[in-house]
């Protein structure tokens, strides 16, 4: 608020440039001078701020994929979102890490490299309990997990994995494999300490719980795809997608869907008590004349008008018109 000037201070100061006890040139040179911004040599930037945003846009789309997976895997409510994307150094990324601690190292193939996948350890006991068929609570004590668990978190996370090919593929095909997963902090060291890496945050919540999972990567691994990493381009190949494509294949599922169709003979409206009198031999007269066209809806839609007959020892009928709405070309 030290920047915003009182009305006092407004007049006082118009008054100082009306009178020359302030300089107007030397304030306009003062205000041109040029802000000078300190480099850290120990923690050059290599993301920009497109990047970390095109990155938080890819993983936004991978959390909404996890959600789905893990409420049907789990059976229960599960809410994964993107609440940060940063550029830290590997080495304040470990060191922020507790054991026991989940991580995945996982090989970002076509590119040269690894990335890693870590969550917390409530974030792994849950998922534990829900698969056993427990209701989802955490540990009140931190322990190491068992082979049986660490089986079990393996096959969860593989899935993880496959999740991560479709927010990538407006950027690159990837072709993720699970390497390995380590429960020490100190044992995953798959770049050197002082390297920038791109960390995503994500907080999830499994029914009740909430918890922290990290995606790590490093700036050298995807290197060769940076001038990707841009929204312009992002929505550009989009743009570009084979719409041909897409059309063709919709148009093949609806060639073969089911889909209901029906002939009006005729309407009217009996009251309550007629209806209830009905007997066999009554006669009902409808609105329509005998030699009047029959409508024909497709579903609650009147698409047609016909004549009834016979084909082939089945009742049919025969389209006489068809009714074209605004829709229709």
């Amino acid at each position: 608020m030290a920047d915003i000037l009182s009305q006092n201070e407004i007049d006082d100061l118009l008054n100082a440039l009306s009178s020359g006890e302030v300089d107007v040139e030397e304030m306009d040179s003062s205000t041109r001078e040029k802000q000078i911004k300190e480099y850290d040599f120990a923690r050059p930037s290599k993301f920009s701020k497109e990047q970390l945003r095109t990155l938080e846009i890819i993983f936004d789309n991978y959390g909404r994929a996890v959600s789905t997976f893990l409420s049907g895997y789990l059976r229960t409510l599960t809410q994964v979102e993107v609440i940060n994307a940063e550029a830290v150094t590997y080495s304040e990324f470990t060191n922020s890490l507790t054991d026991p601690v989940v991580l995945s190292i996982i090989d970002f193939l076509p590119l040269n490299g690894s990335i890693i996948l870590e969550f917390s350890p409530n974030m792994g006991y849950v998922i534990i309990d829900r698969i056993l068929g427990g209701q989802g609570k955490s540990l009140t004590k931190i322990r190491e997990y068992t082979d049986i668990e660490k089986i079990l978190l393996k096959r969860v996370i593989h899935q993880f994995v496959n999740l991560l090919v479709e927010p990538w593929e407006n950027v690159i095909s990837l072709e993720p494999v699970l390497d390995k997963i380590e429960t020490n902090s100190q044992v995953a060291q798959i770049i050197s300490p002082n390297e920038i890496i791109a960390l995503i945050t994500f907080n999830v919540q499994i029914g009740d719980v909430e918890a922290m999972m990290n995606v790590c990567i490093p700036h050298i691994v995807i290197e060769p795809i940076m001038d990707k990493l841009n929204t312009r381009h992002w929505f550009a190949h989009e743009k570009k997608e084979d719409n041909k494509q897409h059309r063709e294949q919709i148009e093949k599922k609806l060639e073969v869907s089911e889909i209901p169709v029906s002939a009006i003979l005729g309407k009217t409206q009996i009251t309550v008590r007629e209806f209830i009198e009905l007997q066999n031999n009554d006669i009902i007269t409808l609105d329509s004349c005998v030699d009047s066209d029959m409508e024909i809806h497709v579903g609650n839609f009147l698409k047609f008008y016909g004549k009834p007959g016979v084909h082939k020892k089945n009742n049919a009928i025969q389209i006489t018109s068809v009714v074209r709405g605004e829709d229709d070309i």
